[in-house]
């Protein structure tokens, strides 16, 4: 008896260790760090949040993320993308065009224009009946109903 519940664990347990690994490692969908990017690379193709932090122990900038977690699916249908720039030493692209000060919330439409600006985290809900009010998004809605 020992010996069969020693295999059945045996035969269990990788599996369940293997999926708690996995999703331990998964980076989080539609974040990605400024970096070098410049944000002309995403015209046509995506909005853009943009988040800044003066560091990234901010707790506002913590406050944002587990926020914007919540609302991963609502933010991808709305061809979202998050950007994270938390050096302003750095003086990355957007820094240097956006100009923030401390905490700040960015929200880019796909022509590139700044649409909303916020000096404190917003919920998901919040983001995207904002986006939802941008022509641009009011069109695609229209050409995927077919109008």
């Amino acid at each position: 008896m020992k010996l069969l519940l020693a295999f059945v664990f045996t035969a269990f347990l990788p599996p369940t260790l293997a999926a708690q690994e996995t999703v331990e490692t998964t980076p989080p969908a539609l974040t990605q760090p400024v970096g070098e990017s410049d944000l002309t690379e995403f015209l046509w193709k995506n909005r853009v949040i943009v988040v800044f932090a003066d560091t990234s122990a901010d707790p506002r900038f913590h406050e944002q993320f587990d926020r914007l977690a919540d609302g991963v699916d609502m933010l991808a249908e709305r061809d979202v993308i998050v950007l994270t720039d938390t050096d302003p030493a750095a003086r990355s692209a957007a820094r240097q065009k956006l100009r923030p000060r401390g905490f700040s919330l960015v929200v880019i439409d796909k022509d590139g224009g700044v649409k909303l600006r916020k000096p404190a985290p917003w919920s998901v809900r919040e983001i995207t009946r904002s986006i939802d009010k941008f022509p641009s998004r009011i069109q695609e809605v229209r050409e995927r109903r077919g109008s």
